[in-house]
């Protein structure tokens, strides 16, 4: 029997259905993100391109904001129309968000992929009653940076522990060199010299409960931590009037050979270099050890992706977040982010000294605590920021500052 031929009208209209009914089929799958800025904008671009073409019926469609405006947004959205995922951070920072039941459990999604053992750095900061709540996917290290050469020239020696690193200051300060240099006119840095000496004096548990409004700042604990730092502080060994100069005027003191250490974070690696240091003067270690019962917890600010509770895909987000979670995944990632994977099997550009040391430091590390200004609330964490900087200039004040937190600590908390 002989068959009518399509006509091209008809056979274009059964095309045009078929594609139709392929896009009918895909679940949508929507992410609110503010990775706005060109690198990590074009880095998730790729991320999504290599999800959607693993999983081709989900269409991942993005809503992009910028930093800013996020903040608020999240607070927002997250009540009256949820995403399927949203990007934010770990610890403290996503605590409020889980004790107002607003983000999901995703606790399968760890156990189902192996990934207490792959993200292991990161899941004390993931996790709130024994259940985790996110998948972390970037961080990068802080710790101690020191110019190499200042080292020779006065015969020190990279120090494992603070009393080897306080016997350093002494040399350096004897050839009119800063030990340690800083520079706290926006506050923050300081931040990150409390947190290390908090974390090395009294562990990763103690740091997360003093900045979450657990422990009183007149806890002899917390004084320890500031007799340690004073250390430093009272013999000169810190840069002096630290608190006029900003953190780029302390990078500079470093790479002119005017100071030989500095406590920061590794997105100062670019500053140092634009000073004139390279690999061969540039050197970093992690913070030395103080009390050695305390196991060895980093700063390591983390980025995240979450499912909020009012998802209304689900399973597919648990697949995205599977998908992110992955060793592969986070090495490509990263690599376009110029930053560090959480997943302790991926692998980092090991012709970057720092990434590769960092990436080694933070995947053996017990505990991440995200910043001082991440694990404290707002409010909490500027009082202490103004309290830090105070110290590091009049010492003397310790017991006003303590006391002026501890009374911040209670009217804050009790809101």
């Amino acid at each position: 029997m002989l068959r009518k031929p399509l006509t091209a009208g008809l056979a274009l209209s059964i095309a045009l259905l078929a594609g139709t009914s392929a896009i009918a089929q895909q679940r949508v799958l929507t992410f609110n993100t503010d990775t706005s800025d060109p690198a990590p904008k074009a880095a998730f671009e790729a991320l999504i391109a290599d999800f959607e073409a693993e999983y081709p019926d989900i269409d991942v469609q993005v809503n992009l904001f910028d930093h800013e405006g996020y903040k608020t947004a999240i607070r927002n959205f997250l009540t009256a129309d949820s995403p399927d995922l949203a990007n934010w951070y770990a610890g403290n920072r996503m605590k409020p968000f889980v004790d107002a039941g607003q983000f999901m459990d995703v606790s399968d999604v760890w156990a189902d992929n192996g990934l207490n053992e792959q993200l292991a750095s990161a899941a004390s900061s993931m996790t709130i009653d024994d259940k985790q709540w996110g998948v972390p996917y970037t961080y990068y290290q802080w710790g101690m940076y020191y110019n190499k050469a200042l080292y020779e020239q006065v015969g020190a020696k990279v120090p494992e522990t603070y009393d080897e690193f306080v016997e350093n200051c002494k040399l350096f300060k004897d050839a009119g060199i800063d030990c340690l240099t800083t520079g706290t006119s926006a506050m923050w840095p300081g931040a990150g010299i409390f947190d290390y000496f908090n974390l090395r004096t009294n562990g990763y548990d103690f740091h997360m409960q003093l900045t979450g409004g657990e422990i009183p700042w007149t806890d002899e604990r917390v004084r320890e931590t500031f007799a340690q730092w004073n250390r430093l502080v009272e013999p000169g060994y810190i840069t002096a009037n630290a608190a006029a100069i900003d953190w780029q005027d302390a990078a500079a003191l470093m790479s002119q050979g005017k100071a030989a250490n500095y406590v920061m974070g590794n997105f100062a690696v670019a500053t140092f270099k634009d000073g004139g240091m390279t690999d061969d003067t540039l050197g970093f270690f992690p913070f030395p050890t103080i009390n050695p019962d305390v196991a060895r917890a980093e700063d390591a600010p983390t980025d995240t992706v979450h499912i909020p509770a009012g998802a209304k895909n689900p399973e597919d987000a648990k697949t995205f977040l599977a998908f992110l979670a992955r060793a592969d995944v986070q090495t490509k990632l990263n690599a376009a982010l110029g930053q560090l994977p959480v997943n302790n099997e991926s692998t980092v550009d090991e012709a970057d000294p720092f990434l590769s040391q960092g990436f080694e430091m933070l995947s053996t590390a017990s505990g991440l605590a995200q910043f001082f200004d991440r694990d404290a609330p707002a409010e909490m964490a500027a009082s202490g920021m103004e309290g830090f900087q105070e110290f590091m200039a009049y010492p003397d004040n310790l017991e006003d500052i303590l006391t002026r937190l501890e009374s911040d600590r209670q009217r804050i908390y009790a809101k």
